[in-house]
């Protein structure tokens, strides 16, 4: 049934960790209009910060981040003194008394900066925001590039919670995607950081991998599920060479098909609710005394590029190359090539390349797709009259949704979508009825399912 829908509903489609999404994003002429949205910040509302580091010391072929391979750590180095340049334009730009609530590194492989850097840019953003109670402070973590000494680090630097990158742990898989990384290793990184003090620790796997099978994914699931992870995220692996040359390396024969999937997304999904974790919209799972499982029964998930997340924050702001920021008056992202995102920030400048203004209706349309994909539902009536919007905002939206309730993957009531649980695994697809951008054909997405 869901393999079936799946093929009928194969149109690739955003991921939806914004709205409108980053190929809808037109090159910023003037770069001083960023300083003002940061100057127009409210500063009793706690923001977020995200930190990039593209850089990784070997190129995985699944790949579809912003990153450089290098072996010398002169060019890392370099690009910390970048980010701490960035940060201390950012805060000039700020009202002052600015509190953060989320810290997110991510990356290519943010632990591959050294202790010391690391440590000093975390120092350099304690020193210029005040922290909230309980603040998050996380980091992704590739297990092959830490140590104890380097973990430690992290902890000094007051690092609560870590994503560790896994994909599968099947060795033919791993040599297919050039990233082999043992169950060994990957226990004793998780051991070291709970011996730190790190104790909330995500896992992110992947499906639709090349020549990984369901029971791959599954074991995968059972051997991950062994080191108590709080998370797990369960991403379908996105084959966009066009986009990522790298990807090449990757036979097109090995991929699994639109049936191997759904059932590689499923038997996982099953799996891991056998196991205790509740589904968490699209693709995450969290342990039913997660943060993140309370915020779903609570209705105050939230999703932005870092995907599902707690964070209530209006403001995201990114600091590093190619790293997105959003705000209440819309996004912004920094130049993709390092070097000049080094020139710009050293020269005590913004490095913004390109973002939108979001309107009112892009705002109201986002509070649709963003509810759709975490609580699988939301009322029209509700949300349109909380925007101050006419009640048949969304009429030729909940027509075309007709022939998705026939199809069994929503159900309409009135004004009210639910999406069924055949439904979850095509949510974005449900999202996409809503996207007004989809239909100027701007940027290519991955597969739905």
């Amino acid at each position: 049934m869901v393999t079936d829908l799946a093929k009928k509903y194969a149109a690739p489609v955003p991921r939806y960790t914004s709205y409108p999404t980053a190929p809808h994003f037109a090159p910023f002429s003037d770069k001083e209009i960023y300083g003002h949205w940061l100057n127009e910040l409210d500063p009793s509302k706690p923001v977020s910060l995200y930190l990039h580091v593209p850089f990784c010391n070997q190129m995985c072929w699944y790949c579809g981040c912003h990153t450089k391979i290098t072996k010398k750590y002169q060019p890392i180095a370099e690009y910390a003194d970048a980010m701490r340049a960035e940060i201390r334009t950012v805060v000039k730009a700020l009202p002052e008394n600015m509190k953060v609530g989320h810290i997110h590194w991510g990356g290519g492989t943010p632990s591959i900066l050294s202790g010391e850097d690391f440590k000093s840019i975390m120092e350099l953003i304690d020193a210029h925001f005040e922290m909230t109670p309980n603040a998050e402070r996380a980091i992704e973590i590739d297990p092959r590039t830490v140590d104890a000494d380097k973990i430690q680090a992290l902890a000094e630097a007051g690092i609560n919670r870590a994503s560790l990158g896994v994909q599968d742990f099947n060795l033919v898989v791993q040599e297919a995607i050039n990233r082999v990384q043992s169950y060994e290793m990957t226990a004793e990184v998780v051991r070291l950081l709970r011996e730190n003090g790190i104790n909330s620790i995500n896992f992110d796997l992947m499906y639709g991998l090349p020549l990984q099978s369901v029971q791959d994914v599954i074991k995968t699931v059972e051997l991950s599920h062994e080191l108590r992870p709080d998370r797990v995220a369960l991403f379908g692996y996105a084959h966009v060479p066009w986009m990522k040359t790298h990807m090449k390396m990757i036979n097109d024969e090995d991929l699994p098909g639109t049936e191997q999937r759904v059932a590689q997304a499923m038997g996982a999904s099953n799996r891991l609710n056998e196991l205790g974790y509740e589904q968490i919209g699209l693709d995450h799972f969290a342990s039913p005394d997660d943060e993140m499982a309370i915020a779903l029964k609570e209705q105050k998930l939230h999703r932005n590029f870092q995907g599902y997340t707690t964070d209530e924050a209006d403001t995201l702001i990114g600091i590093g190359a190619s790293s997105i920021g959003s705000l209440p008056q819309g996004y912004v992202q920094n130049t993709v090539p390092i070097g000049d995102y080094k020139k710009q920030v050293l020269n005590n400048g913004f490095a913004v390349a390109k973002g939108i203004a979001v309107t009112t209706d892009d705002k109201m349309r986002r509070d649709v797709i963003e509810r759709l994909m975490c609580d699988l539902t939301v009322d029209l009536a509700e949300l349109t009259a909380r925007h101050h919007q006419s009640a048949d905002t969304f009429d030729e939206e909940l027509q075309r949704l007709v022939s998705f309730e026939q199809d069994g993957l929503v159900k309409l009531d009135e004004k009210r979508i639910t999406v069924t649980e055949d439904g979850r695994y095509l949510v974005r697809t449900i999202c996409a009825v809503f996207d007004t951008y989809l239909k100027k054909g701007v940027g290519k997405h991955s597969r739905a399912v």
